[in-house]
């Protein structure tokens, strides 16, 4: 079974013991900010769901302490928007890099496409942090079932944003030979 990092909801699964969920926030900070954040954590858990708060994802290495043998099939980042949004998306590329399995590890990034969020350039970040796109996909929140976007952050961060034309980009290591 695949392990994943920072999934969309696992209600449509049944099960979430495959899942990592991470936030930057503490599980207090959730709580406050979010008003389905208290019950999105203990569902995620009563599924069965790994959730470790204070998760930033330059350090997420650190943080998530993995060995060799526990790395990850997959790892997710849906819309990362904070400050400096290009060095959000190139940190946590460099972090997810070390979290995925050598050959079949993949990292997700759900991002907007349409201007001024092509400017971020997701592709090249990649490849500076050695990773190829394998695959681009056009994200639709409806074919993900109970999916809700949040702000994150600010007095508005309990509501949603309009996602507009957004895609998912999907990379692996690119592998020496």
């Amino acid at each position: 079974m695949d392990r994943i990092l920072n999934a969309l909801p696992p209600r449509a699964f049944g099960s979430a013991t495959n899942l990592t969920a991470t936030s930057l926030d503490t599980r207090e900070e959730l709580e406050i900010k979010y008003s389905n954040g208290k019950a999105n954590v203990e569902e995620l858990e009563r599924l069965g769901c790994s959730v470790i708060h204070g998760v930033n994802v330059h350090s997420m290495t650190k943080k998530l302490g993995l060995q060799k043998s526990e790395l990850y099939d997959r790892v997710v980042f849906n819309f990362p928007h904070a400050g400096l949004h290009q060095e959000v998306v190139r940190g946590f590329l460099k972090s997810a890099k070390k979290l995925v399995k050598d050959k079949s590890g993949e990292i997700h990034v759900t991002h907007k496409t349409a201007h001024p969020f092509d400017e971020w350039k997701i592709e090249t970040l990649a490849e500076e942090n050695g990773l190829c796109l394998i695959k681009e996909i056009e994200f639709n929140k409806f074919d993900f079932p109970g999916y809700l976007n949040k702000r994150g952050n600010g007095p508005r961060c309990n509501k949603s944003f309009p996602i507009g034309k957004s895609s998912t980009f999907i990379f692996k290591k690119r592998l020496i030979m």
